[in-house]
């Protein structure tokens, strides 16, 4: 699986492969589709506040480059995570991972 994941780094963004779950992938003629879901691991930026996940944000589509002729489209599901002192819904900032 290692060698999986090293691949998949040199072809996406390494960010992804290191926050995201590949969950499903379809091709349909020259057309990709990517599924990614955001991992349940608590922030690191957020260590200090009790969060628990708390379901998804909307999947956003990304078109990517494209792969040996194939037009590539990432959907990303970003993770939700709720302050269980505050109720308060916390989302990663993606600009430091960026």
């Amino acid at each position: 699986m290692d060698n999986y994941l090293d691949l998949l780094k040199l072809i996406l963004p390494e960010f992804l492969i290191n926050h995201f779950d590949l969950v499903k992938n379809t091709k349909s003629g020259e057309v990709m589709h990517l599924y990614f879901q955001e991992r349940n691991a608590v922030p690191a930026e957020e260590s200090k506040r009790q969060l628990i996940a708390h379901g998804f944000h909307k999947e956003v589509t990304i078109q990517d480059f494209p792969l040996r002729g194939n037009t590539v489209y990432l959907h990303v599901k970003r993770r939700r995570w709720l302050d269980k002192a505050t109720k308060e819904v916390v989302q990663r900032d993606w600009n430091l991972v960026a």
